[in-house]
């Protein structure tokens, strides 16, 4: 099975036909694409709002509009099946490049604002992006210069377009909108690849991630039918349209769900608290700080967010007492937490078929349409119609999948007599920090050339209000004294993003390895948590 695959222009995906098959027959997967669901409500229900930016209301027509003038600008710029990448905060203009991608046959990737030049330029190169948005500046970075810089850096530079903002020597994204549109003539099969997101592993360098039409109509069913999602009802996105989370609800959702996207760029609990009581919001997804702060909010505002039928919790670790917290104060809202990844996402759909339910706050949520099964010192592998179809580069598969084909999470975990999954912990070592991975390795890479470092080890620690924190073990050179500071400082000199500088450091005489040299990571997670 693993390794039977499926070439579809240039990408090669994972594919077993007894699983394709069971997908179609139990209507999980379809013969339709989201270009169809745009299509239909255009024409069925026009004025329907999808999404929410601010004072922008973007209708089912607008979105259509200029969809289709974007992907007639992309189709006369680059092949069907190139990627398309966009760097932007939860911008309205995200979702009309991400239909656009789809109406021209592009693939569609996502990537974090907050990444710098050393993460994008390998990004853009690895995807082969031959098109790129981006913000003129945002939070006061200017990343029209980051992309000059990375762009000079690259053999095949894709196009820049700047999105709001002055574009100079670059490509306005108005001016696309501008053009007029002959025909879009393209032919999209629910099985083609139609986004690549990358997320962070264990060897230091990140991998693209697979996922086709049909994956991610899977996932949105889901999501339908276990997280009581109606017609009509809102999803508050504070959470990155770069993570699949916010890139479903801001997409995905407001066309196959009939639901609404209300965006925010900028978390601030606050005015997401205005904004849920304007906007009726009904359900919301987010990391632990999320859920921290909303509640923190909610009542500094005296208000139970009488219309919060759903939060979901997931990315990092989540206390039981923040789920039984919340579910007593929002009196309306069923609260849970979940499980899964960007490969399988939403593997665990939580427990919500009544309103504070003990497993909601005690486990990660029951499987829903995906498999789930312990191997070997009960890792967690699943596979399910919403799995990805491989990575980008078939080598990253190689201890990727079991023989069965499901996918090894490098999670830990046990079932409850009345098949709850819990986490237990992880065995790659992988740092989640607010709902963001890093990969120790990438990072122990670069600060192992600091000339103050001798050995390094950056192990995550527990942290209640982030979820785990990076913590960098060090071997010091001589009386070197290195900190949080200069390493930071180094890092930021390779253009890394901010989430990733550690922000504890323990100087040590020795690291504890094994007999072949390996750091034993447990062991310092266990000395530095105070097990």
């Amino acid at each position: 099975m693993n390794g039977t695959r499926r070439q579809i222009g240039r990408w090669s995906i994972r594919w077993d036909e007894s699983l394709a098959d069971r997908a179609y027959d139990e209507g999980w997967w379809t013969d339709r694409t989201l270009a169809d669901a745009l299509a239909d409500a255009s024409r069925e229900t026009p004025e329907r709002v999808l999404l929410v930016d601010g004072s922008v209301l973007l209708t089912a027509r607008t979105l259509h509009s200029k969809a289709l003038s974007l992907a007639y600008a992309m189709q006369a710029r680059m092949q069907q099946g190139s990627v398309v990448s966009f760097m932007l905060p939860n911008w309205h203009e995200a979702a009309v490049i991400y239909a656009a991608a789809t109406l021209a046959g592009m693939v569609a990737n996502p990537i974090l604002p907050s990444l710098r030049d050393h993460d994008l330029r390998f990004i853009l190169s690895d995807a082969d992006t031959r098109m790129i948005f981006i913000p003129q500046q945002f939070y006061g970075f200017d990343y029209a210069d980051m992309l000059r810089r990375v762009a000079a850096d690259l053999v095949s530079a894709p196009e820049i377009v700047v999105v709001r903002g002055e574009a100079g020597d670059l490509t306005s994204f108005d001016a696309l909108l501008d053009r007029p549109i002959d025909a879009i003539v393209t032919e999209i099969a629910p099985d083609d690849v139609r986004m690549v997101m990358y997320t962070s592993g264990t060897t230091g360098r990140p991998k693209g991630v697979l996922h086709t039409h049909n994956t991610l109509h899977a996932l949105l069913r889901q999501i339908g039918e276990h997280w009581l999602v109606k017609p009509g009802d809102s999803f508050l996105v504070p959470s990155p349209i770069s993570h699949i989370g916010g890139s479903i609800y801001a997409f995905e959702a407001p066309l196959l769900l009939g639901s609404r996207a209300v965006l925010m760029d900028k978390w601030d609990a606050n005015i997401a608290v205005e904004l849920m009581m304007a906007q009726r919001v009904t359900h919301m997804a987010g990391a632990t700080p999320f859920l921290q702060k909303l509640l923190e909010a909610a009542r500094l505002a005296d208000t139970q967010l009488p219309d919060l039928k759903v939060f979901i919790c997931g990315g990092a670790s989540v206390a039981p007492s923040l789920i039984s917290e919340a579910v007593s104060y929002f009196t309306r809202a069923r609260v849970s937490r979940v499980y899964g990844s960007t490969e399988v996402p939403v593997t665990t759909v939580g427990a919500l078929s009544e309103r504070a339910m003990p497993e909601a706050a005690e486990t990660d949520g029951k499987p829903g349409i995906a498999e789930v099964v312990l191997r070997d010192g009960n890792e967690i592998c699943a596979r399910g119609p919403q799995m990805f179809v491989g990575y980008l580069h078939e080598a990253d598969e190689m201890s990727a999948f079991d023989d069965a084909g499901f996918y090894r999470t490098g999670d830990q975990g046990a079932f409850t007599e009345s098949g709850y999954l819990v986490v237990t912990g992880r065995i790659k070592d992988l740092i989640i920090r607010n709902g963001e991975n890093i990969a120790p390795k990438e990072i122990e890479d670069l600060l192992i050339g600091h000339p103050d470092v001798v050995d390094i080890a950056i192990v995550g620690i527990p942290d209640a209000r982030t979820g785990e924190r990076a913590c960098a073990v060090i071997i010091p050179n001589g009386d070197a004294m290195p900190g949080v500071v200069n390493l930071a400082d180094f890092l930021a000199g390779f253009g890394v993003a901010k989430f990733k500088f550690p922000e504890r450091v323990e100087l040590r005489t020795e690291l504890p390895k094994n007999e072949a040299g390996k750091v034993l990571k447990h062991v310092l997670r266990n000395q530095l948590s105070g097990v």
